[in-house]
């Protein structure tokens, strides 16, 4: 059967489909080698590819106008000689684990007791504002079809709609960032819609899903108060890769907020060292950059399991 990579990027404009998915193909295929010197993998890859559903024009490459606010000044470069490194999880990070479930689980309770959800929503319209779009229960934006729709399930629909079309193959999904919420949610309508159909892998990078707010959202939506978890639409493993520096992924640790599915797939946490370096300037890292996520070792060597299957 064949192995498929679905792909579904994350906040913020990006370049035209065609280069990002070609992107985040050479940052699999560059992983892959370096990590596992293996040269020419065999899968198919396709990207859920929403940006252009919420802006109206896609970043560009051209230098010649670098001044431009849709410049992109964040290409995939290969990575410097010896820069995918494998991290090795200290005591200080399992103790950060705990702390940061027990700050989740206070943040919640002190936002609850204050009346803080106006004023995290407010931060979320001002920092993160394609998220705050997703979240606002009045925002509806053309559909693929020309239609009006809840922008919400406009943009889940984009990710159901592959997974649909490609059900007779093993299916990986790889969602970054807020791709990873958009995610999320789809795969557990799938898996009341659509019973039938399996993903055997999910993988979230950089994700913020682990976030109080993010996670209250889940919960309020779902079951209105019982413990979210893994959709019952994943058959294998949920493995969530996460850089302690990246501040969309603040609570790196997901495995205390999602209890296992019927399948008793529950998730995975592991830290790894996202080594995104933008081009021409060395000391300016992203820890949060798709590209740098799915080269690192920690990656390659679960995706050359699943394609080893």
């Amino acid at each position: 059967m064949t192995k498929t990579i679905i792909g579904i990027h994350g906040l913020a404009n990006k370049p035209e489909k065609p280069l990002l998915e070609q992107w985040w193909k050479d940052s699999i295929h560059e992983g892959l080698k370096v990590n596992c010197a293996v040269d020419n993998p065999n899968f198919n890859f396709r990207l859920v590819y929403w940006a252009d559903l919420l802006y109206k024009y896609p970043v560009h490459q051209d230098s010649n106008f670098s001044f431009d606010k849709l410049y992109n000044d964040e290409p995939y470069t290969p990575a410097a000689p010896g820069a995918l490194r494998s991290y090795k999880e200290s005591l200080a990070d399992k103790l950060r684990s705990g702390a940061l479930g027990l700050f989740g689980d206070g943040a919640d309770a002190l936002k609850e007791h204050f009346g803080m959800n106006a004023l995290t929503d407010w931060l979320l319209d001002k920092l993160l504002k394609d998220l705050a779009f997703y979240y606002d229960n009045d925002r509806k934006i053309l559909n693929r079809a020309g239609s009006m729709e809840l922008a919400r399930n406009v943009l889940k629909s984009e990710l159901k709609t592959a997974i649909r079309e490609e059900k007779n193959q093993q299916i990986m999904v790889v969602a970054h960032s807020m791709g990873s919420i958009i995610g999320y949610d789809a795969l557990r309508d799938l898996g009341q819609s659509d019973p039938d159909i399996r993903v055997s892998h999910l993988v979230t990078i950089g994700s913020p899903l682990g976030l109080p707010h993010v996670r209250g959202k889940i919960i309020k939506e779902r079951n209105g108060g019982a413990q979210v978890r893994t959709p019952s639409i994943i058959g294998k493993s949920w493995l969530n890769f996460a850089d302690k520096k990246d501040p969309v992924a603040m609570d790196v640790h997901l495995r205390n907020d999602y209890d296992k599915n019927a399948n008793g797939v529950q998730v995975v946490d592991d830290l790894v060292a996202n080594d995104y370096v933008e081009p021409g300037k060395p000391d300016k890292h992203n820890h949060h950059k798709s590209y740098g996520y799915l080269r690192t070792p920690e990656f390659s060597n679960h995706l050359k399991a699943f394609l080893d299957q």
